[in-house]
């Protein structure tokens, strides 16, 4: 399947053809002798969240606050460029799916009576206990 008849599908409301992402190549790098040195398999892909298309404007506006106004991934695991050009659209769609999902708020919670009653309890014993140790030593 060709990278244009793809869409990053993040969720509702932000379907983004993969059209909307620009890319460079470049040699992988690393150690491979004359493959590495001639093939274009490092991919670096680029999405512009503020002016991609198929995003709604409140996911777009959450998308740029949790990301920035760019998002971009470099790949360059694997020999073929076609592969690394796969893993970086699926890089690009969990990024977005991970900056929408909602973080549950944290209501601090204090510890119950039976808790903060055992705590002191254990604190006497081992109080008594360090007492016990000191003798008199006249």
């Amino acid at each position: 399947m060709a990278d244009g008849d793809r869409t990053l599908w993040v969720g509702p409301g932000c379907r983004v053809p993969a059209e909307e992402v620009r890319w460079r190549f470049g040699p992988s790098g690393g150690p491979g002798g004359q493959h590495a040195n001639r093939a274009n398999t490092r991919v670096e892909a680029e999405l512009d969240l503020t002016s991609a298309r198929g995003i709604d404007d409140q996911i777009r506006a959450r998308l740029v606050r949790q990301l920035g106004a760019t998002v971009r991934v470099v790949v360059d695991r694997h020999r073929s460029q076609v592969r690394n050009r796969e893993r970086a659209l699926d890089e690009i769609e969990r990024r977005l799916q991970e900056a929408l999902v909602e973080q549950a708020v944290r209501r601090p919670t204090r510890p119950r009576r039976g808790a903060v009653e055992r705590r002191l309890k254990a604190k006497r014993q081992r109080g008594a206990r360090k007492a016990e140790r000191r003798g008199d030593w006249s």
